[in-house]
């Protein structure tokens, strides 16, 4: 059984940095992981991943903002934000799924295990 609990969320002014990280137990060598948010309103979305293969795959909004990173001694997941924007306010989630697309590696329906969650709120 995989169990997946996020910690690291806060409130940051617009430009600011967050880090967040996934304590992950169980086993889940070689699955896809990684980073979903859900903004009031809004579907839930994928913001960094892992896929099968190891490819770090990105929301085109973060791109050159978020990094998807893990290090596996302390089985621990990671998404490093920096320049945060408003508009990355959300509740971020950690992910997990033995396998995924690759081309659907961002989207919410490929994966089975789900943190509970931890909020992230991006002042202006």
């Amino acid at each position: 059984q995989v169990q997946l609990v996020e910690s690291g969320g806060g409130s940051v002014q617009a430009g600011g940095s967050l880090r967040l990280s996934c304590a992950v137990s169980g086993y889940t060598y070689s699955y896809c992981m990684g980073w979903f948010r859900q903004a009031p309103g809004k579907e839930r979305e994928g913001v960094a991943v892992y896929d099968n293969d190891g490819n770090a795959r990105y929301e085109e909004s973060v791109k050159g903002r978020f990094t998807i990173s893990q290090d596996n001694a302390k089985n621990t997941l990671y998404l490093q934000m920096n320049s945060l924007k408003p508009e990355d306010t959300a509740m971020y989630y950690c992910a997990a799924s033995k396998y995924c697309n690759r081309y659907r590696a961002l989207k919410q329906y490929e994966y089975d295990y789900w943190g509970q969650g931890t909020q992230v709120t991006v002042s202006s």
